[in-house]
């Protein structure tokens, strides 16, 4: 659809599982389908046997790519998988992941969450040392790494990996006999373990990926960590030190599901959180509170509990409209918002409307969603942000490139509020947003809310997702 955003674009998730005497295709495709959300593009599993270590994967959701042909000829007790919205290399096959590379050990495929920041320079060195790249991905990148370190175990491997790769990274790499879950010594994005009654373990980007397959939530993977996982158990290496714990803010704010765990806090009830103190900020006179489904709901219903303003939903979403395969005329695009949101007007019609969202990025959807509001009859629109202004790009693997494409950064919220056309516009602290999560700010990397980043991003570094198709 033309000039519409819905929000930040999503980064990848990544799941694993070692389970003999499982059906570890199926656990993975039910695990990958939990991570949907995180990405779209594409989708891929990677399964081993002790022997040998195959990859099956295309462009599309994981129901389009999977079905229960494909899914019975991937044999194995360990798999990986992988779904993909693109950081780093255009959505094209050769871009889907695990990526597979032999090793003088053996094959090994990797899965990666997050995006480095020295992708073009450790890529040319490879290429000089003769290595043929089929795709434009960091994730080939650091699969080539590890298979060129040539040390004696795959675990060294790894190490010797992390000690050349900056940014940010959660991955899971398969061989034919073992999985590993890694994360960068910072560890901004999330990757959890999971145990399952047969004994097997889990490895999700998410713990709602662990409760879809039956896995008991163990712990998070440490920032720096590497997680060996193969038919002795489970063992813990330090791949590098923990540089300082920064996940991102931005996987409390919207990325991960609203049943998922971080830092032991179940994210419905942070968003809620987020909500109630929202109220408290920027209270407003209304007459009932409507969410931007579905990720401002849980936002929208503190916001209500802590006004007394009611509850209402007055937007309803069409859940399938994310990815189709049919264009719409251009009469039908011109529609724009309506083919993803269609106003209720009974309860929009003549009333005060307080809206809840999440996040305004780049402010053409708040803009079409106040004015197919004010269409639909609305008296006031009165446009609450469950997050401070998106100020800065993130380096780090959530598509917000430039500062060009975000509409906080050059624009003060007077600004913005006309731009969108609401009556009044407030967003929440970064202090309140903080104590919603029930950490302190040092545990979080915030850099797109105030431009603090914890990984030094270098002058020459110009964040552009096609740069190694240039």
């Amino acid at each position: 659809m033309e000039n519409i955003d819905w929000s930040w674009r999503e980064e990848c998730g990544v799941f694993g599982v070692f389970a003999p005497g499982e059906d570890v295709a199926r656990i993975t495709y039910f695990g990958l389908f939990a991570l949907q959300h995180r990405g779209q593009e594409s989708a891929g599993i990677g399964v081993a046997d002790g022997q040998s270590l195959i990859i099956y994967k295309d462009l599309g959701l994981v129901n389009q790519v999977f079905n229960a042909q494909n899914l019975s000829s991937l044999k194995g007790y360990l798999a990986i998988g992988h779904v993909r919205y693109s950081t780093t290399g255009s959505p094209v096959w050769e871009n889907a992941q695990p990526h597979y590379v032999p090793t003088p050990k053996g094959s090994i495929a990797v899965a990666h969450n997050g995006n480095l920041l020295n992708t073009a320079d450790l890529r040319n060195q490879l290429i000089a040392q003769g290595v043929d790249f089929s795709s434009t991905s960091d994730t080939e990148v650091i699969a080539n790494l590890i298979a060129q370190k040539g040390s004696s175990n795959l675990i060294e491997a790894i190490r010797e990996t992390m000690k050349t790769i900056r940014g940010a990274y959660s991955l899971v790499i398969a061989s034919e006999k073992e999985i590993f879950g890694v994360r960068d010594p910072y560890g901004i994005r999330p990757l959890v373990i999971g145990k399952l009654s047969s004994n097997g373990y889990v490895l999700a980007s998410e713990s709602c990926a662990l409760d879809i397959v039956g896995a008991d939530y163990v712990r998070d993977v440490e920032p720096g960590e590497i997680v060996q996982i193969n038919s002795d158990g489970l063992f813990s290496h330090q791949g590098m030190p923990i540089i300082k714990a920064s996940l991102c803010i931005c996987e409390f704010i919207y990325f991960a599901r609203p049943d998922s765990l971080l830092y032991n806090r179940i994210l419905y009830e942070a968003r809620r959180e987020m909500g109630v103190k929202l109220a408290e900020e920027a209270p407003v006179l209304a007459d009932v509170v409507l969410p931007v489904p579905d990720s401002g709901t849980p936002a929208a219903i503190g916001f209500a509990e802590r006004s007394g303003t009611p509850f209402g939903e007055g937007l309803i979403k069409n859940r399938y409209v994310g990815r189709t395969f049919i264009q719409p005329t251009d009469s039908l695009r011109r529609l724009g918002v309506k083919m993803k949101l269609n106003p209720m007007k009974d309860v929009i019609k003549g009333k005060r409307l307080v809206v809840v969202d999440d996040s305004i990025v780049r402010g053409t959807t708040s803009r079409k969603i106040v004015k197919m509001l004010r269409e639909a009859g609305a008296k006031e629109v009165h446009f609450r942000v469950s997050s401070p202004p998106v100020r800065f790009p993130c380096f780090y693997g959530i598509d917000t490139a430039t500062l060009a494409e975000l509409i906080a950064s050059d624009k003060e919220i007077e600004e913005i509020r006309k731009y969108i056309g609401a009556d009044t516009l407030a967003y929440l602290s970064l202090e309140s947003l903080i104590a919603s999560t029930g950490k302190s700010g040092e545990f979080f990397c915030s850099a797109c809310l105030d431009g603090k980043y914890p990984i030094p991003i270098p002058e020459k570094v110009k964040l552009d997702k096609l740069l190694l198709e240039r």
